[in-house]
């Protein structure tokens, strides 16, 4: 039929031969475009159009959406800035705790900030930790 035209179109529109569509009503005009101007006034015309395409995710991929069949711990699957923020966020605000009730001083909280910004704590055990074993905790009277 228009296989030129539609060839013309496809790279017009930039997509695939399969991807035009022509309006059956006006295949006359279609068929008498032959430069890429003509088919060009035929899109503004909306005789030829561009069809959507299909959103492709692999097979493996649309599996593991779903809880079981993900492999792998939690913490695994989690992107890296999200275990991060999940470590980060508490230690500071234990140090934060900490400073308020006096139990360390301010040139140690910058210094413990400094490390825990270095990713030297794993948890706030580890700090409360750190912490003792240096004897950087003051003891509060209660």
């Amino acid at each position: 039929m228009a296989s030129f035209q539609k060839k013309l179109a496809a790279k017009i529109l930039k997509v695939g031969m399969s991807k035009v569509w022509l309006d059956p009503n006006k295949v006359k005009d279609v068929e008498k475009a032959i430069t890429r101007i003509d088919v060009k006034k035929l899109v503004n015309q909306n005789a030829v159009k561009a069809l959507p395409g299909k959103l492709k995710m692999p097979k493996e991929k649309r599996k593991r959406r779903s809880t079981g069949g993900r492999k792998g711990s939690k913490f695994a699957l989690w992107p890296k800035k999200r275990r991060w923020i999940h470590t980060v966020r508490p230690l500071r605000a234990m140090l934060k705790e900490l400073k308020t009730s006096t139990q360390i001083d301010n040139s140690t909280y910058k210094k413990m900030r400094l490390m825990v910004k270095g990713g030297m704590f794993r948890s706030k055990h580890h700090l409360r930790i750190y912490l003792e074993q240096h004897d950087f905790l003051k003891k509060v009277g209660k």
